[in-house]
């Protein structure tokens, strides 16, 4: 692997990038020649495994601690961020962010409570907005930001109203950042998986046989989506051969519900 001084791979950092979606979409990033600073909020053991799996590939890559629900903290996250760039790039800034962390709720519009509004709000809102604020004195000119939706803002199934609501708020936000961020070069592109098995929301697609035969038989391509669906997708929004492509909503669903 070159040294740091002239090492021209660019830097990615994904939020929850230790499990699901954010592990496949860092792997893939790594396999593609980047470098990582991946998060994490509970289980450390799983960030260190996949920084050990990246750097089997020959990407350089750390992980940091960070709850995307808790904006107060992000100031201290950013130091965090810009203190690993010195050590272990000899870098004052990164090149990619991806807006992965998240939650699941289901829960009917009626019975929603404040509550669960309220973390979905600081999750897949308020966080992903400030943190991106906090990050962008670090983030290059020139760079990209990948945010995620979900395929649960263009179509409808009960149980997810609160949780799609700040998918769509996240896809109008997409549209601002990319027109004010565009004198920096900074491109914003946000992309919606469909139903993916992981262990999201408790891995009801992955786990539960009606439920995964049902969305199999509602998309184009005849199955349930799998996490080495999206990590190239979002590897792809990334790479420069996409340079010209801003302000964007890429479902990446398989072709569920046409």
């Amino acid at each position: 692997m070159s040294t740091p001084t002239s090492n021209p791979r660019k830097i990615t950092l994904i939020t929850g990038g230790s499990r699901g979606l954010g592990r496949n979409a860092a792997l893939a990033v790594a396999a593609r020649g980047g470098d990582l600073i991946v998060t994490w909020r509970s289980r450390r053991d799983e960030a260190d495994a996949v920084v050990a799996e990246a750097e089997r590939l020959g990407a350089r890559a750390v992980a940091l601690q960070l709850d995307v629900g808790d904006s107060a903290s992000f100031p201290g996250f950013a130091e965090a961020v810009r203190d690993a760039l010195r050590k272990h790039w000899q870098r004052e800034r990164f090149d990619h962010l991806v807006n992965n962390a998240g939650v699941g709720v289901h829960a009917a519009f009626a019975d929603t409570t404040e509550a669960q509004f309220d973390e979905l709000v600081n999750v897949h809102l308020k966080g992903p907005f400030f943190l991106t604020q906090a990050l962008l004195p670090l983030l290059n000119d020139g760079g990209r930001i990948v945010n995620i939706s979900s395929g649960l803002a263009r179509f409808a199934l009960p149980g997810y109203a609160a949780y799609a609501a700040m998918k769509g708020a996240m896809e109008v936000l997409t549209r601002y950042q990319a027109k004010e961020l565009g004198s920096r070069r900074i491109t914003s592109n946000i992309v919606a998986p469909g139903a993916i098995e992981t262990d999201f929301g408790g891995g009801t697609v992955r786990d539960n046989a009606e439920v995964n035969a049902f969305i199999a038989s509602q998309t184009a391509l005849g199955r349930v989506g799998l996490p080495d669906d999206i990590g190239p997708v979002i590897a792809s929004v990334l790479s420069e051969d996409n340079r010209w492509v801003n302000a964007q909503r890429i479902e990446a669903s398989g072709g569920m519900f046409l």
